[in-house]
């Protein structure tokens, strides 16, 4: 689980890696013998019994970094990954996070750009809502809306959803489901809601070397090394 990739000074959040950092990791998932994928790409292939080798890549928010720093290192180093995106807040910036520095946010140019790169486009949301705390009409529109919106956007079925801030619920879980989704991501799995619709994902940051990689992909094979795992960082879904 990644988010922005940048040269940043001030992280109070530690949502940006920057693309010296981000190298070094996709350098060596491939000396390790892994490809990074997309979510949807990574579970047909586990559904076909072909997903030895491979490794979901997320990128949470759409930043517009992702399109001028992440996707160029990701097709030097022959991976691919998803982006979660804000369709509700094209070309706009990061509001949710108070304390953080302003990025940008991708356009729709640069969502179709990211989709013809081949990575594949999901949705964080309308305008990064928690989704355990909002009505009943914000939630469907968070849900339904912003997988309309881009799936027109992109001309492609989007099949993946990731929950603002990995807060989840069963309520959201229903919401997502119902609107077509096919799968979504979360942070941790809350008990009673693993599965396909709410996959935990291990959190990535700008400290961690391959030593640390190595670790936490060990660790996030085992449901009880969950909680520790994910207190290496503040988590900003």
């Amino acid at each position: 689980m990644y988010h922005s990739v940048a040269r940043c000074a001030q992280d109070p959040y530690r949502v940006t890696v920057s693309p010296r950092r981000l190298a070094a990791q996709l350098g060596w998932l491939r000396r390790a013998g892994l490809t990074g994928v997309g979510v949807t790409e990574l579970l047909e292939a586990r559904a076909e019994g072909r997903g030895r080798g491979l490794v979901g890549l997320t990128f949470d928010d759409g930043y517009e970094d992702f399109l001028t720093a992440a996707v160029p290192l990701l097709r030097a180093y022959g991976h691919r990954a998803t982006v979660y995106v804000l369709p509700g807040r094209l070309g706009g910036e990061n509001a949710w996070d108070a304390e953080g520095p302003r990025k940008g946010l991708l356009t729709q140019e640069g969502i179709r750009a990211v989709a013809a790169f081949g990575m594949e486009v999901g949705s964080h949301g309308l305008r990064h809502v928690d989704l355990t705390r909002c009505d009943a009409t914000t939630l469907a529109a968070e849900v339904c809306e912003s997988r309309e919106l881009l799936g027109a956007l992109t001309g492609r079925p989007v099949d993946g959803f990731c929950y603002p801030y990995g807060a989840v619920d069963a309520r959201a879980v229903a919401a997502v489901r119902s609107a077509g989704y096919a799968h979504a991501c979360a942070v941790a799995s809350p008990a009673g809601l693993e599965g396909d619709f709410a996959i935990p994902r291990a959190y990535v940051g700008s400290r961690d070397h391959a030593g640390r990689l190595l670790a936490k992909g060990l660790l996030h094979r085992f449901p009880g090394a969950r909680g520790p795992l994910m207190s290496l960082g503040v988590l900003r879904g």
